[in-house]
């Protein structure tokens, strides 16, 4: 009077662990096509902290050139990152689903059922691992006979690998779980730091802690939120000091920009005998 229940995935469990590590594998392959090693020909050996002045100062001019002349053209490289961000969140949750599916619909679960099989009596409880991976199992098979008729035969089979099975998709389970409660908490964190510019100068501050605060908001003032990102990145991947000799640099420059264009758009008043009139700056 027991309801049979016919186990088709066994023979399939390598071929989907397989399938599933190119699937995590697809946003990183993404992004460092994207990417193309853009932070590691900008940082160049500024991630050392002993360096000659001479390599310093020819690693640093190069970086503030590199800005001068693509400054607020980096949104797209912080949108591609977002992208992938979101196609890891995705592929967690499409891929909790698609194993709940192969199993028969036992996934979804697995893991709660299993911390409850721990919490129960022994003489009472069925170990959820045993009825999603059994370890011995009824097996029919068909045979030809003498007389050339299909026979089937009855026996019971013994699946060894449904011990390591039933381990692997714990673990599964419970990474899986942690993953998407990690990857949605970054995506929040990415929509704040897109909206909230105050958030963006916060984190870059507290990244680079030796840099001057009143240089880091000149450049941050001038910067887009993909200037940012990138910003950011070298941050965290350059010396601090070499960092901050960067920002001092380049705040120097904006600086330098901001006021010929201020003083371009004023006239000079010139006085001539009692008259005065309006001069034009001669550039």
């Amino acid at each position: 009077g027991e309801k049979r229940t016919y186990h088709k995935y066994y023979q399939w469990v390598c071929f989907v662990l397989f399938i599933q590590a190119i699937m995590f594998y697809l946003p990183r392959y993404l992004w460092k096509m994207w990417e193309g090693g853009r932070v590691r020909s900008l940082v160049l050996n500024l991630d050392a902290p002993i360096l000659g002045k001479q390599d310093r100062d020819e690693g640093i001019q190069m970086l503030l050139e590199y800005f001068k002349s693509n400054l607020r053209y980096h949104n797209w490289y912080f949108f591609y990152f977002v992208f992938c961000e979101v196609l890891n969140f995705v592929n967690v949750i499409i891929q909790m689903y698609l194993i709940d599916a192969f199993l028969g619909g036992a996934f979804s679960t697995y893991g709660v059922d299993v911390i409850r099989y721990t919490e129960m009596d022994q003489e009472n409880r069925v170990d959820p691992m045993v009825a999603v991976f059994p370890r011995m199992t009824k097996c029919t098979f068909h045979r030809y006979g003498a007389s050339g008729d299909v026979q089937k035969h009855d026996a019971l089979c013994i699946l060894p690998l449904n011990i390591v099975n039933e381990k692997i998709y714990i673990f599964l389970w419970f990474w899986f779980v942690f993953l998407a409660i990690i990857t949605g908490a970054v995506l929040v964190y990415r929509l704040l730091i897109l909206f909230f510019e105050t958030l963006r100068k916060t984190v870059l501050r507290s990244r680079s802690r030796l840099c001057d605060p009143y240089h880091l908001n000149v450049v941050l003032n001038v910067s887009k939120i993909g200037d940012w990102f990138i910003l950011h990145l070298l941050a965290k991947n350059m010396d601090g000091q070499n960092f901050r000799e960067f920002i001092e640099r380049y705040s120097e420059y904006v600086l330098k920009t901001q006021n010929l264009n201020v003083d371009e758009k004023q006239p000079i008043m010139v006085q001539d005998g009692n008259e005065s009139h309006g001069g034009d700056i001669e550039k």
